[in-house]
């Protein structure tokens, strides 16, 4: 039988024929009708969806979790009025010749907001349309919470934003496009995160699209605040709400920027909030709804919005005093962000070993021969090896100046192996390496080092490939499975961009794998290195890294650096039956370790499931909307 990967495209084109069946009755133009056309086309490769979050699987999932009752209603205008402030949340809407139905659809959704104390800021960019200025008109005489400006002259999509942000009033902007709709709920769980956390100077929500019959599909299901993620592609937008004297304080939205012009605002915002005072709300708020000229559209259809997003994070970089180049990636607003590597501080590769001369010597022939870094020295710790071939080798390579080999002749414990490895090497920066590994592109160590030296980041991984070119490491999310830890798209194509893809831009995680894992020296000996009294052989890195973590750092999953990775060859798997209680209470101790930690992992949305082989919903959300209590009819999958 076909697996779900195999059979998606003939899926997937069901559905691409009957989105357009029903498109071909409410799009009046062609042009509208191709632009949507290409982008559904061009989705499957950018986003790599499972097909739950884009099938009858997430209707189902959105009628029995995200739609609203008259029991929820009421349940969230209780929790109102007990709120201990009542924040006003000003919305701001851009409007030039929208559709009447669509424009009208868009104001309703903010007037069935729960939450009462919001103001809606509608400016007309002199649109030609005779319909917009009476309908706006007629909105405003009908609520007096709405204003309108009617602006003179064209000026383009942040001109006109910023007529609004004038007339605005709240304490807090949220940014709704004229075509798009609001979730009812939306701004009673903005208001209460502001209630919660008064600090907050920037916040955003999950969303998905929506067509024209109303129906709801991509979910996009976010990390909490991710930086290296917001720089390779604008996760904030959508919901995005800022606080306003800090909009105002800056200027509002640049005009220059047209395209991009609210990752732009968000860009210049972080500059001016801490990591505290940014907040994720795991609940989808916005919906966007796909069409020409909007870039929920194939970003094609918005070329220049390409550009103005490469260059609002170049100058964003060019603020902060970093020189790095930011270049087009594939896929939409994707960026790769290349960073510099003013000189090249010594680092040390540790290579534990154990016979298998030709999985050892591909791996150091990739790092002396392929590898662009001139300033390194490669530690090979032999672990007992006993076949011939394997000691010949070794005793040949270790007249390489490059290379030291050093014997370790006592049982195999990961841990100690590479903490004993560590107080001999001699370079500020150690790179912890398996023997089965090959480096692909000769950069890949320049690409980790240039992250690796930002004092920011903790630790860097790679994006690291099984021979058949599927995905092995993309990064570690914890608790998958009801247990440690697992990789992040595991068994990806490699052609494929993963989830909003993430299997291809640089993003901080919460682990990552030692099998190629870079760091200065000065973090490890803070953390004590790997525990070699607890872990000796599963789940030291995980651990590890969330030691890291603890010390305020970030680590750094990078792309750019790519090795084919054989996974353990020479050790064999851990889960012989030999191995088996050894690993269970290696499991254990990391579960009164770290306890909850494992359950509420940042990066990974509470809203997908940890069970699931592919990246599926969560049946129920590992986080309910708090007017309700968890659980569901369907178990987590």
């Amino acid at each position: 039988m076909a697996s779900a990967a195999e059979q998606a495209p003939i899926s997937f084109r069901r559905r691409i024929k009957n989105f357009l069946k029903r498109a071909h009755a409410t799009m009046p133009h062609p042009i509208q009708r191709l632009v949507v056309m290409l982008y559904v086309r061009y989705a499957r490769f950018a986003f790599g969806l499972d097909p739950d979050l884009n099938n009858r699987t997430y209707g189902r999932w959105v009628a029995r979790y995200d739609t609203l009752s008259d029991d929820d209603r009421a349940a969230i205008a209780t929790a109102i009025a007990t709120m201990s402030a009542r924040t006003r949340i000003s919305v701001v809407v851009p409007v030039y010749n929208t559709p009447e139905a669509v424009l009208r659809a868009a104001i309703d959704s903010v007037i069935d907001q729960c939450y009462p104390d919001w103001e809606l800021c509608l400016a007309d960019d002199a649109s030609p349309a005779p319909h917009i200025a009476p309908l706006l008109r007629d909105c405003a005489a009908r609520d007096a919470r709405i204003r309108i400006v009617l602006r003179a002259s064209n000026g383009g999509i942040a001109a006109a934003t910023n007529s609004a942000i004038d007339v605005a009033t709240g304490d807090y902007i949220a940014l709704l496009d004229h075509d798009d709709l609001l979730a009812p709920h939306a701004l009673y769980l903005v208001a209460r995160e502001i209630d919660q956390y008064p600090e907050v100077d920037l916040l955003y929500s999950d969303e998905d699209k929506i067509d024209y019959q109303g129906r709801r599909y991509q979910p996009h299901f976010k990390s909490d605040w991710n930086p290296d993620l917001f720089l390779s592609q604008n996760m904030i937008s959508h919901l995005g709400v800022y606080r306003t004297a800090l909009v105002r304080k800056l200027g509002g939205l640049r005009p220059e920027l047209d395209g991009s012009q609210d990752y732009d605002l968000a860009l210049r915002v972080i500059e001016q909030a801490t990591a505290e005072r940014i907040r994720h709300i795991p609940h989808v708020l916005y919906h966007w709804r796909a069409s020409a000229g909007s870039t929920a559209g194939w970003s094609g259809t918005k070329p220049r919005a390409a550009v103005a997003s490469c260059d609002a994070v170049a100058e964003h970089l060019y603020r902060r005093g970093i020189a790095a180049d930011v270049i087009a990636a594939e896929g939409p607003g994707f960026h790769e962000i290349h960073y510099p590597l003013p000189r090249e501080p010594r680092v040390s590769i540790i290579i534990p070993t154990k016979d298998r001369v030709d999985l050892l010597s591909r791996c150091i022939n990739s790092l002396l021969e392929r590898t662009d870094y001139q300033d390194l020295e490669i530690l090979i710790v032999d672990n007992l090896s006993s076949e011939a071939a394997t000691l010949e080798y070794l005793s040949g390579i270790a007249v390489n100046p490059r290379v030291r080999v050093l014997p370790y002749p006592h049982r195999f414990n990961f841990s100690a192996i590479n903490n004993w490895a560590a107080e001999q090497a001699t370079g500020s920066i150690l790179l912890f390496l398996n023997n089965d590994t090959e480096a692909i592109n000769p950069d890949w160590l320049r690409h980790m080092i240039a992250n690796v030296i930002r004092p920011e980041i903790g630790a860097v991984g790679a994006k690291l490939l099984y021979p058949n070119g599927r995905l092995q490491h993309g990064g570690v999310i914890l608790g998958v499975g009801g247990g440690v830890a697992g990789h992040f798209h595991l068994g990806l194509s490699r052609d494929k961009g993963g989830y909003f893809g993430r299997a291809q831009l640089q993003q901080n995680l919460s682990a990552l794998t030692a099998a190629c894992l870079a760091m200065r020296r000065e973090v490890f000996d803070a953390v004590g290195g790997f525990d070699a009294d607890h872990l000796r052989v599963a789940f030291n890195d995980v651990d590890l890294c969330l030691k890291i973590r603890e010390q305020g750092l970030l680590l750094v999953w990078t792309p750019l650096a790519q090795l084919y990775h054989f996974e353990s060859a020479s050790r064999g798997p851990d889960l012989l039956p030999e191995r088996h209680a050894e690993f269970a209470a290696e499991n254990a101790f990391m579960r009164q370790r770290w306890g909850d930690i494992l359950d509420n992992d940042p990066y990974y949305n509470p809203n997908l499931s940890l069970h699931s082989k592919s990246i599926g919903l969560a049946f129920p959300p590992r986080r309910p909307p708090p007017w309700r209590a968890a659980g569901g009819k369907l178990a987590d999958r």
